[in-house]
């Protein structure tokens, strides 16, 4: 190829230099930084084959106030990616029958340590839409705090985690260009990812892609959403686990006075997530009317990498904020554990951590119980005594269960266990638990088939 320049990397990091491989020469390429109503520009300067003085300039959409540093390291980038136009390389016009680079100036790809020191708001339309997809992800993450609709800083943080691994790593591979990327590219992606996770999780991953790139086509960055011609992942359909009412039982009497006990007996009897569980509060008690208040999740998510406990007063929808009748066995044994607890201060003194006094699920020393531990105990308690394996969420589900199969006689439907487990909407217990609603009908079968003959 005639006339092609290319980085000779030792002479070009001391001195700017663009190799012209035909005629083996350098041409010494100065990078600076000029100031231009108020914005710092990236200014390329050589000299051509001709001996004349060259200047390219390049916008940073850098304020000139308090961000010299920022656009010093851009200028650097540019100098990078910088290529000397094919006209300032030659002396004659080139011959049709030989091939040419068409190379000209670009706007360069910023490299993520200069990204994470700058917001898209501080770039071109052009620059974003050069930036690699994987960059583009991690600087439109922030964006999604400031939609119209609030998200929860759980749900931040599971955008955050799902970015980090796996969408930035692979598309970081593939060096694909946001204003490149192809529906193909988004498909093979959910391909590989539906190898080693399920459908459930790949909607998580499409959620916070789609989001990214229905805001780069708002803003013009791209012309066309790939994601629209994106076949999304169905959802893996819901099958729970049940325990029959002896092995809940066998499971209550393994768990009483251990660190379990409350989110067990909570989870079986009521119902409540594992976030709800380790969320209770005294101060949520009314021991006097006997009833209780879930108001209060405590949930552990990863922040920049590192696990961090979440806590907040409101659960996840109107209907999961909810009162609860108390029943007089488990409100006998809330106050038997209430009365060690409040004993344990004095026991442990300076040792004694205070923070958590209001919540149920605590240690000895006061510490809360990790929505963690709650799982990984679970699930070797039930190892350890040899019991039907099922998730601790499971049980949640054998609570509707249980109403379903043993409330018959009192009347229990669908639209109970709705208000009782705190769905949001009807739609959802009954997707989740027509099947055992179905079962709870025999008796109206069985009157059918003594009257209609077939």
């Amino acid at each position: 190829m005639l006339n092609r320049a290319m980085d000779l990397p030792d002479k070009e990091e001391l001195y700017g230099g663009k190799f012209d491989l035909e005629k083996e020469m350098y041409i010494d390429v100065k990078n600076y930084i000029r100031e231009k109503r108020g914005l710092y520009y990236a200014v390329m300067v050589y000299t051509n084959i001709r001996g004349e003085r060259k200047e390219k300039w390049f916008p940073t959409k850098l304020q000139v106030k308090g961000n010299k540093i920022k656009a010093e390291t851009f200028s650097r980038m540019v100098l990078r990616e910088f290529k000397i136009p094919r006209e300032d390389l030659c002396y004659h016009e080139v011959k049709d029958d030989v091939a040419i680079d068409e190379t000209q100036p670009i706007e360069p790809q910023l490299l993520s340590a200069v990204l994470d020191k700058i917001t898209l708001s501080e770039l071109s339309a052009e620059q974003v839409s050069n930036l690699l997809f994987a960059d583009y992800m991690k600087m439109y993450l922030p964006l999604t705090k400031k939609r119209k609709r609030r998200i929860e800083d759980t749900t931040y943080a599971g955008y955050c985690e799902n970015v980090r691994f796996p969408i930035e790593p692979y598309f970081r591979k593939s060096k694909v260009r946001l204003k490149d990327l192809t529906a193909q590219d988004i498909q093979d992606f959910y391909d590989v990812q539906l190898e080693r996770v399920k459908p459930n999780t790949v909607i998580h991953y499409h959620a916070i892609i789609r989001l990214a790139l229905c805001y780069a086509r708002k803003m013009g960055y791209i012309k066309e959403n790939p994601i629209e011609q994106v076949e999304k992942p169905e959802k893996n359909k819901f099958a729970g686990t049940y325990y029959t009412s002896d092995e809940v039982n066998q499971l209550i009497s393994l768990t009483k006075g251990t660190k379990l006990e409350i989110a067990v007996v909570f989870a079986c009897f009521y119902g409540l997530r594992r976030s709800e569980c380790v969320g209770l509060r005294w101060s949520a008690f009314d021991f006097e009317n006997n009833i209780f208040h879930i108001n209060h999740t405590v949930v552990l998510t990863s922040v920049n990498g590192k696990r961090t406990l979440v806590t907040k007063d409101a659960a996840k929808t109107d209907a999961t904020i909810r009162s609860m009748p108390l029943s007089a066995d488990i409100k006998k044994r809330l106050l038997e554990i209430k009365c060690i607890q409040d004993n344990n201060p004095k026991r442990r003194k300076k040792n004694y951590n205070n923070q958590w006094s209001d919540y149920l699920m605590v240690t000895e020393n006061g510490d809360l119980i990790s929505p963690d531990y709650v799982t990984d105990a679970f699930r070797r308690l039930i190892k350890k005594n040899k019991m039907r394996h099922i998730r601790f969420h499971d049980l949640r589900h054998t609570c509707a269960s249980l109403l379903l199969n043993k409330g018959k006689t009192n009347g229990v439907t669908l639209k109970d266990i709705q208000v009782w487990l705190g769905h949001s909407d009807f739609s959802t217990t009954a997707n989740t638990y027509s099947h055992l609603d179905a079962n709870s009908k025999v008796s109206s079968l069985n009157t059918l088939a003594g009257v209609v003959n077939i």
